[in-house]
């Protein structure tokens, strides 16, 4: 049960907005002519949402989002931050690694405490055994 609910947590997708957007800021920061088929996959979320958040973003002017009138593929994008998008970015960053070192700070207290249960569970086998 332990290792299942460990796999969960560190297996598990962006649940909130606030972390999807981080994610997506990252990854167009990195790769501004990412896809949003790419994105999908990258976050492991669907392309419509996606869609919706960057969508979002734009409509806040976090991103800006350019095609390149040169190009025969019209459906290609490239996406930017812009400075309001850059603030959110460090402000979303600044929670995210609030909230990640409270995970971290549970989950050594319950490495602890699942420790002494194996050196007493340990202990206890060693006595019955013992006698």
């Amino acid at each position: 049960m332990f290792v299942q609910l460990l796999n969960r947590k560190l297996n598990r997708k962006p649940v909130t907005a606030d972390e999807t957007h981080y994610r997506i800021f990252k990854l167009i920061e990195a790769q501004p002519n990412i896809t949003q088929r790419q994105l999908a996959q990258a976050l492991g979320i669907s392309l419509g949402k996606v869609n919706y958040c960057l969508r979002a973003l734009i409509e806040k002017g976090q991103v800006k989002a350019r095609n390149f009138q040169r190009n025969p593929n019209k459906r290609t994008y490239v996406y930017l931050l812009t400075p309001k998008g850059i603030e959110e970015k460090s402000q979303l960053t600044a929670r995210f690694l609030y909230r990640k070192m409270a995970e971290y700070e549970l989950l050594k207290q319950e490495i602890e405490q699942l420790k002494s249960e194996v050196c007493f569970d340990t202990a206890e086998a060693v006595r019955v055994g013992e006698g």
